[in-house]
This record gives structure tokens, sequence and C-alpha cells, in this order.
């Protein structure tokens, strides 16, 4: 058998890109390793980046792909679950700070929302790119639903929201520390809540009280965006 004929047999399964996924976030890991953690050196970052080479190299079409890694995304949704571990171990730091935490999600949440619609309503892009944007800052699955159900296109807003946290990622350390936060549990909710899953593992590497609150962030976050994105839209496109 030939290597073209290996290739279009293994391309037609969906293990191919599942395994290409899985190779190159552990890959990507490894260099954030060697890299001594910095948060420029983003395991998910690289990884994206070494997963669209294939892609481009190959020639293989999103959907293709998706077929393979689809099992990947379904894992979303245990691994949001799963956070609340750390919140039972954390029990009572989270009791006693959350007067403090409603107020931080409610003012971060809107400004998430109008800070981004504005800012993309100034660089004069269109009302369906603003519409895209404004979910930007929660999790993934919450942010394709909304994003549906305002009329947005979901797969541009995924995009944006991947683009967020990684974003949120790199800078989130630097930032904080240039602001002189050391209190991790402020630190980790600013995290969660600007930069949801990707900005959640990224507290977690940094400090599991941290990851703690990154986590109640992204669910309490994901669960307000949905609630006031459809409520905020119609204002902020007048």
């Amino acid at each position: 058998m030939s290597l073209v004929d290996l290739w279009v047999y293994l391309s037609g399964g969906p293990l191919l890109w599942l395994t290409t996924t899985l190779v190159a976030y552990v890959a990507a890991d490894a260099i954030f390793v060697a890299c001594g953690r910095r948060p420029l050196a983003n395991p998910v970052l690289i990884a994206i980046l070494m997963v669209s080479a294939v892609l481009v190299v190959t020639g293989t079409p999103f959907p293709a792909y998706f077929a393979g890694a689809q099992f990947v995304h379904f894992l979303l949704g245990p691994a949001t679950v799963a956070l609340a571990v750390p919140l039972v171990r954390y029990l009572p730091q989270v009791r006693r700070l959350l007067v403090p935490m409603v107020v931080a999600l409610v003012v971060g949440s809107v400004t998430a929302i109008v800070s981004a619609v504005l800012l993309a309503r100034a660089f004069g892009l269109d009302a369906s790119t603003a519409r895209a944007l404004a979910p930007k800052s929660a999790t993934t699955p919450i942010a394709m639903g909304t994003a549906e159900a305002i009329g947005a296109d979901p797969a541009l807003t995924a995009v944006l929201v991947i683009l967020t946290g990684i974003v949120g990622a790199i800078v989130v350390t630097p930032l904080m520390n240039a602001l002189g936060l050391t209190n991790y549990a402020a630190r980790g909710f600013a995290a969660g809540l600007a930069s949801h899953g990707i900005g959640t593992a990224r507290a977690f590497q940094v400090d599991p009280l941290a990851g703690t609150f990154a986590g109640i962030a992204l669910g309490l976050n994901g669960l307000l965006t949905a609630v006031l994105v459809p409520i905020l839209l119609p204002f902020l496109l007048k």
C-alpha cells in the first residue's frame, strides 16, 4: 500500500483527526513546559496552529476534521461539570466572598458585552459581526447558543470565543502582576469571567484557589451572558 492509499484510508475515518488533536495538544503542552510555562507559549494556541497547519497542508475541510474531533468538543460539558469538585473543596471561601463575587460578575459581564459591541461599531464592523462578538466572554457552548438566538453566526462566535480565551490566558498573569493584585481568588474570578475555559485552565496552572474561582466565574458568566445579550443588544445596535 502506498502512502497516498494509506492517507486516503485513514482520512476516511474519525480516529485520525481525534488522534491528531490529542497529539497536537500533548506536543503543545510539552513546548509550554519546556518554555517554563510562560503565558506566551499557550498550549491551546500552539495546538491550534499545529492542527491548522495539518488541515491546510492536507487540504482537509473543517467539517471532515470536526467529524473526527467532535468527541473532544463533547467533553467540554463534562469538564465544566467537573469544576464542582474544587468548588466543594473551597466552599467556605466562596461563601465568604459571595457578595463581592456577585457584584464583580454583573459588572464584568455587562462590561464584556457592552465594550465588545461598542468597539465593533466604533471600528466600522457590521451589525452581524457585532452580534457575534457580544457573547465572546461566555464559554463556547453557551456563546454559540446565544449567537444563534440573536441571529449571529455561531461559527464566527466560536472563533471569537477561542481568540478571547487565548488572549486572556496570555495577558492575565502579567496584567494582574502589573496591577499588584495578589489575591488568587480575585485573580482567578477575573480570568474565568473574561476568558472562560482557556482562562480557567491557565488559572489552575497558577494556583488551585484561582482555578476554583475561575471555574465559578466561567459558569455564572455563561448563564448571565445568555440572559443579558438579548436584552442589551437592541439598545447597543441602535
